[in-house]
């Protein structure tokens, strides 16, 4: 005999911004979507900005071809 039964894979759900939705994966699969409307605003870490409904990071980039990369923390030091 089968039984029908629930089982939690909240923690496996994968969520992806998308046209003002969130879609929701559970390995490749989709499964669903939560609509966003216009009060809802994300809470993100710093260096990390929403805008126009996509998810920027502030990154710390070299330009000139001669360039060279020093990773510096917040307070200054490198």
């Amino acid at each position: 005999m089968l039984k029908q039964q629930k089982i939690d894979v909240t923690d496996r759900v994968i969520g992806k911004l998308k046209n003002g939705e969130i879609e929701l994966f559970l390995e490749n699969q989709p499964i669903g979507k939560i609509k966003l409307d216009e009060q809802i605003r994300p809470e993100l870490d710093h260096h990390f900005e929403a805008e126009q409904q996509k998810i920027f990071q502030h990154v710390t980039v070299t330009e000139g071809k001669d360039a060279k990369y020093t990773d510096c923390d917040d307070g200054g030091w490198c």
